[in-house]
């Protein structure tokens, strides 16, 4: 396993992954004193096989949701407190996204949400599992001002860093800014519905695998059949 700040040759499938090359080299300065992360730079082949055996963790910005709150008449069911929810590009590219991990056969296991409504709502057009609802994922009210979210990157590192159960993978579904509060410049290409994906070991490490956005999902099933 690579140590923190360990640089690996770029080398991308045909998919749409960040260079893993450039990951490695903040790695060092955004996580400093946290649970350890190391890059890698697997191709899609190989990523794909990491995801269908299992063990790795998705860190998820939600889908496209515009910052305009709905009005009654406009608001999705379910969204009472008129929240941020998503528009039609968001719903189509989380239901596209929840219809390649099965076709491409990764297990989706235990799921944390954001207690948002636009996070929730990402799971639920994706056909995921229900969700654990997770305060530390979200705003705490704020509209995800820097105070609200300050003090809660360490739990999400510690959450990444947790091995999922046999055989499946974890969903983690939050806010942009609690990712990059996190994980620093190593979030910053992630556009809504991108994810950062990691292995962690099982000891406070984590190995970031790739970066995706939500239309790499789609790109990917079309590319390998089950």
């Amino acid at each position: 396993m690579k140590t923190p700040g360990s640089i690996a040759k770029p080398s991308l499938g045909r998919g749409a992954w960040s260079r893993a090359s450039l990951l490695a080299l903040l790695i060092t300065t955004a996580l400093a004193g946290t649970a350890s992360v190391h890059a890698s730079d697997l191709k899609d082949s190989a990523l794909l096989s990491a995801l269908r055996h299992g063990g790795c963790v998705i860190l998820m910005r939600h889908a496209s949701s515009p910052e305009r709150r709905p009005s009654a008449a406009a608001a999705a069911p379910g969204n009472s407190d008129l929240e941020r929810q998503l528009d039609g590009d968001g719903l189509t590219a989380a239901r596209a996204m929840g219809a390649a991990l099965k076709r491409l056969g990764i297990p989706i296991g235990e799921v944390l949400s954001s207690p948002t409504f636009r996070a929730r709502e990402t799971i639920s057009a994706a056909g995921l599992p229900s969700p654990e609802i997770a305060g530390r994922l979200g705003d705490a009210g704020h509209g995800m001002s820097r105070p609200a979210v300050a003090g809660w990157s360490s739990w999400l590192r510690h959450t990444v860093a947790k091995r999922p159960s046999i055989g499946s993978n974890t969903l983690i579904v939050t806010q942009m800014p609690n990712i990059s509060d996190a994980y620093g410049r190593i979030a910053s290409a992630l556009k809504e519905g991108g994810a950062l994906i990691f292995r962690p070991d099982g000891h406070g490490n984590a190995q970031l695998l790739a970066t995706m956005q939500i239309s790499d999902w789609p790109q990917l099933a079309s590319q390998f059949k089950r």
